[in-house]
């Protein structure tokens, strides 16, 4: 009897430790196979517990034959294996868990990836059940399934009271088996033993509940993507050629209800800019059940539609900037872009169900914050020279703000023509865009936008996708070639990312998006005519900077030798201890110090400034001066001091970090000048008397 129940513990142990794996899967999708396979051992090693030699592989069996019978039996002939069953219980082994990996979670309760779970619960139960019924330390038989915990934690962490049920069930089982180790006259000892480390347990549970995290746990997924093709088209590059087809059908929509159609189907997100081309995201993975809403400020609303896409040339879909879930088709997803990305080949038509989440917002976005924490300061590569020039005049002194995205998107509006055809994106179609012809197609209106609000210290990013068309057809929107379109979308504090049409092309037809369009119109009417600068806060501005000045030779030059050598070695020590003070400030001042730090060693190497230069000005003195790397630094830096000064939000640890990044950078593209130069500046005291 005692054999009996020490047996029923040891698979009940097992179970549990695949039960671990909800957060991976959901405890229902795994809760029948986890069962199936533990009772099924179990009841094995009961049945053969007299074939001592044979007993660990006649478990194996059976548990296999489970595992089929539960998660394969489309694969058999009749209830019996096949070689199509014995390629996916191989594939179970060696892909199984990596294909997991590289999907969403809560992952879909496909075979082919949650097979791996029901494998490591069988071996948890035959190794235990051998270690149990071989060497009669039932406690000592817990060590396998203690292992699939363990493992079942670097997959994805418990938390809640799910890691409270699990600890405590699992401790329970030991204390079970404690007991049935003991002989039969000590059982009275061994329960009265019990309650200690029971109790133990719960106050290291309840602590781990009540004591939060310092940051979000490890896991095995960090580093798990699926590999994208690097031939994949880009869909920027077929725009123009699109529209010379403009009546082939690409995409039918049917939402359902016309209250839940939006106005833009995103098709691609391109955030990654280098001066020649943008480039999409590459962290893509397999799509699971669901992904949860955004954390946003305003309230979401979950949206459906299904989608037909009958354009056989791409594996780019549809989609919205959030989307939940996919119904009919195994998709790939850029979670933090929103694109998706056919698994399969381009030849066929793709159908699917989608599912988004809508922000809801009321009222008008004037006055919002920018969120550089969303992404979309990906690079400029190296701007022309006269394009910084061009975007601060844009905005006229406005920070930046959402005030001032919309203040760029008017100047771009009222100051550009669009024209047909083909228009690059490169810096030197763009510059002759915005410098000289004045007109381009809606692809440069959309990729300058990106480029000048990111100079500004605007999160920016670049959408390819379609408009929804003005009329439905029997309940169903056919979006045509002519229909596509790309935008520029900011990133909003609290609401996420906005889209705004700079070349005033957008179409007032079907679809809505959720007051976000209203919202937006709304705070373009508040605009004034004469732009005005937010308040700044006192102490909040860098002072205004200084003309170079003669250096003071006379009060340096000393006859002795000895001030000479304090000169030599105490200007460097000074600067150093300067630089570490700036970077040791608290908040925006720890920022407002790389900036400063930045400026005097620019200055230090004698580019030319004037009093009351910004970030992005002194970018363009450094490139104009020869300093490529340094300028590029100093661009960098110009966004993240925008951030922390002007947007309203304390900057974090990541912001402070990217900010004296920024610093080095600078410092990188000042060693050009050559070691005459760098020593010359090095024990240049000048900086050190100004602020």
């Amino acid at each position: 009897m005692r054999e009996r129940l020490s047996v029923a513990v040891v698979v009940l142990a097992a179970a549990v430790a695949g039960l671990c794996f909800a957060p991976v899967f959901g405890a229902t999708a795994l809760l029948p196979v986890v069962a199936v396979v533990a009772v099924v051992t179990g009841a094995a090693a009961l049945l053969t517990a007299r074939v001592v030699a044979w007993r660990p592989v006649l478990v194996a069996v059976a548990g296999l034959l489970a595992v089929v019978e539960v998660l394969l039996f489309p694969t058999t002939l009749a209830g019996l294996p096949t070689a199509t069953t014995a390629e996916l219980l191989a594939e179970g082994v060696t892909d199984s868990w990596q294909l997991t990996l590289q999907s969403t979670w809560p992952a879909r309760a496909e075979a082919r990836l949650v097979l791996f779970v029901p494998l490591l619960v069988l071996v948890a139960c035959v190794f235990g059940l051998e270690i149990l019924l071989r060497s009669r330390k039932p406690v000592l038989a817990l060590v396998p399934s203690a292992a699939v915990v363990v493992l079942s934690q670097l997959f994805g962490a418990l938390t809640g009271g799910a890691a409270v049920v699990v600890a405590l069930s699992y401790a329970a089982v030991a204390a079970v088996l404690f007991v049935l180790s003991r002989p039969a006259d000590e059982h009275q000892s061994a329960r009265a033993f019990l309650p200690a480390p029971l109790a133990v347990t719960a106050v290291v549970v309840v602590a781990g509940l009540l004591v939060p995290l310092p940051g979000p746990a490890y896991s095995l997924k960090q580093d798990q993507v699926v590999p994208v093709s690097a031939r994949t088209t880009n869909p920027l590059d077929d725009v123009a050629s699109r529209r010379t087809r403009p009546n082939d059908r690409v995409f039918s929509v049917r939402p359902a209800c016309d209250e839940c159609l939006p106005q833009r189907w995103p098709v691609v997100v391109l955030d990654t800019y280098d001066g020649v081309a943008w480039a999409t995201g590459s962290r893509y993975r397999r799509l699971g059940t669901e992904l949860p809403p955004p954390d946003l400020d305003v309230p979401t609303t979950r949206r459906d539609a299904e989608i037909t896409v009958r354009d056989r040339e791409t594996r780019w879909l549809p989609s919205q900037p959030w989307p939940a879930a996919v119904r009919g088709a195994a998709l790939l997803v850029e979670e933090d872009e929103g694109s998706l990305l056919s698994e399969r080949p381009p030849g066929q038509d793709t159908a699917y169900g989608l599912s988004w989440w809508e922000p809801e917002v009321r009222g008008s976005l004037d006055g919002f914050a920018v969120d550089p924490r969303l992404g979309g300061r990906d690079g400029v590569g190296t701007p022309p020279p006269g394009v910084a020039e061009l975007a601060n005049d844009a905005v006229q002194g406005v920070r930046s703000s959402f005030t001032a995205a919309l203040q760029l998107e008017r100047f771009l509006r009222d100051n550009y023509r669009q024209a047909d055809g083909y228009g690059g994106q490169s810096w030197p179609e763009l510059r002759r865009f915005l410098l000289d012809t004045r007109e381009g197609t809606g692809e440069q209106f959309a990729a300058a936008y990106v480029v000048l609000a990111r100079m500004l210290g605007i999160p920016a990013r670049l959408v390819v996708g379609y408009r929804t068309p003005d009329r439905a057809a029997g309940g169903e929107y056919v979006v045509r070639n002519e229909n596509a379109w790309v935008w520029p979308e900011v990133a909003v504090a609290g609401v996420g990312w906005v889209p705004l049409d700079p070349a005033g092309a957008a179409a007032r037809g079907s679809g809505r998006d959720g007051g976000l369009a209203a919202a937006t119109q709304s705070a373009r009417e508040a605009l004034p005519d004469t732009p005005r600068d937010p308040p700044v806060e006192p102490g909040s501005q860098t002072a205004p900077q200084e003309q170079d000045r003669p250096f003071p030779w006379a009060a340096v030059v000393v006859p002795a030798a000895a001030l000479v050598l304090l000169w030599l070695t105490g200007v460097p020590a000074a600067k150093w201890l300067r630089a570490h003070g700036r970077r040791r400030r608290p908040g925006s001042a720890a920022v407002q110090g790389a900036w400063l730090e930045a400026r005097d060693r620019v200055r230090e190497h004698r580019v030319p400034l004037t009093a009351g230069m910004t970030p992005v000005e002194m970018a363009a003195a450094a490139a104009a001066a020869g300093l490529p790397g340094s300028a590029d630094g100093l661009r960098r830096l110009a966004s993240t001091v925008d951030f922390a000064l002007w947007s309203g939000v304390s900057p974090d640890d990541q912001v402070r970090h990217d900010a004296w990044a920024a610093v080095r950078v600078v410092r990188r593209g000042l060693r050009a000048r050559g070691w005459m130069a760098r020593v010359r500046a090095a024990v240049d005291p000048r900086t050190l008397t100004r602020s």
